[in-house]
């Protein structure tokens, strides 16, 4: 197993991508365990409020992993999105999930951030979005960025690739991240807002996460449709962003 589930009687669960040496990247395998997980913690009634974090202090998440193959359709009009169901919106969760970030957390992971429904990041937290610089669309990223922060801020953070990053202070500033705590301390603080969650009356919770979201999501359905034919037109083809990954520099800006 590539993510690990601890549970306890407050009703909190708490899942770690753990996958440390690959900085939380997600394969295919996790993929289909977080899909699986948050079906699970659907009928599951002990558990009311989830905290998702990645182990070690190094990463939260650094998306896909690059090592994953994903065969696509022939068609134009088509294509498989191997993050596309990761996230707790997506299985149809409707229980709160806080995200935990210490380290970095870009690209994919912000699948997972953009359907959390808050994040607390720990202060060597750093946020950004590499597709840019390997020639490939940010799509879906920039559409879950879009809904958590002013547009311009998810504009230069997908249009910078890898070349700035979103500290934690910045991010906190612009509204992407609800508490700051000192390094290491993210999960702490997401446990114990999230253990507060946990004992309000569940039906009151879930309704008013479903509330909040009925809200944020009115043109979330439109942006999801247009996404996988600007990624099917917009991407260089792989051979070329692996020219690209293997000649990226590594020097950051950070702001």
């Amino acid at each position: 197993m590539t993510t690990t589930v601890e549970s306890g009687a407050d009703g909190v669960a708490l899942v770690v991508l753990n996958r440390p040496d690959r900085l939380n990247a997600i394969d295919a395998a996790t993929a289909a365990e977080l899909t699986a997980l948050w079906r699970e913690f659907r009928s599951d009634t002990a558990i009311r409020c989830i905290v998702l974090t990645g182990a070690g202090d190094r990463a939260f998440c650094t998306g896909l992993d690059r090592t994953t193959e994903t065969p696509q359709p022939a068609s134009p009009y088509s294509l498989d999105d191997p993050l596309l169901t990761i996230g707790p919106k997506a299985s149809d969760l409707w229980k709160p999930v806080i995200a935990a970030v210490n380290g970095m957390a870009c690209g994919g992971a912000f699948y997972l951030l953009g359907e959390s429904e808050f994040v607390v990041a720990s202060r060597n937290a750093t946020f950004f979005d590499p597709h840019t610089t390997y020639g490939m669309v940010s799509a879906y990223e920039s559409l879950y960025m879009a809904g958590r922060m002013p547009f311009g801020e998810a504009a230069r953070t997908a249009l910078m690739g890898t070349a700035e990053r979103l500290s934690a202070q910045r991010a906190y500033e612009i509204g992407l991240v609800s508490e700051l705590t000192p390094p290491g301390g993210a999960v702490e603080a997401a446990l114990r807002a999230a253990a507060v969650i946990a004992a309000q009356p569940t039906e009151a919770v879930q309704g008013t996460v479903r509330a909040l979201w009925a809200a944020k999501e009115q043109a979330r359905s439109h942006a999801l449709a247009l996404a996988p034919h600007l990624v099917t037109l917009g991407n260089l083809p792989p051979a070329r962003q692996a020219d690209l990954f293997t000649a990226r520099s590594r020097e950051y800006r950070l702001r």
